[in-house]
């Protein structure tokens, strides 16, 4: 019953296939406010689970416009070409990550992040 708005950004976890498209199975995940991370409220719809996410370093791409899956499959076939063969980082997923709300037409902001092994 507690009310939180919106948080950024909005991260979906993708596993990429061999063909480098997207499997059926996403994980979208929300920021918890600060103010209530301590103690967040418990979630009443059973499939919401509350995780903690541990610290990482990513590499990152950013992009603009309204983002679609085939952009993030896109931005994420760039990210691995620029990263080369040199750098390790966790190949069974990726997240795609958006940071503004639906109604803001331009200056939008995306990103995809590898996270580094």
């Amino acid at each position: 019953g507690v009310g939180m708005g919106m948080t950024a950004p909005v991260s979906i976890t993708a596993f990429p296939a061999e063909d480098g498209s997207l499997q059926q199975k996403v994980k979208v995940s929300l920021r918890i406010p600060s103010q209530f991370q301590a103690n967040p409220p418990h979630p009443s719809d059973e499939s919401i689970k509350i995780e903690e996410r541990q610290g990482m370093t990513i590499y990152s791409m950013q992009f603009g416009g309204y983002a679609k899956e085939t952009d993030y499959v896109n931005y994420a076939a760039k990210l691995k070409s620029a990263l080369g063969s040199e750098a390790a980082y966790r190949k069974d997923f990726y997240f795609c990550n958006g940071y503004d709300p639906p109604m803001k037409p331009y200056g939008r902001r995306n990103e995809v992040w590898f996270v580094k092994e």
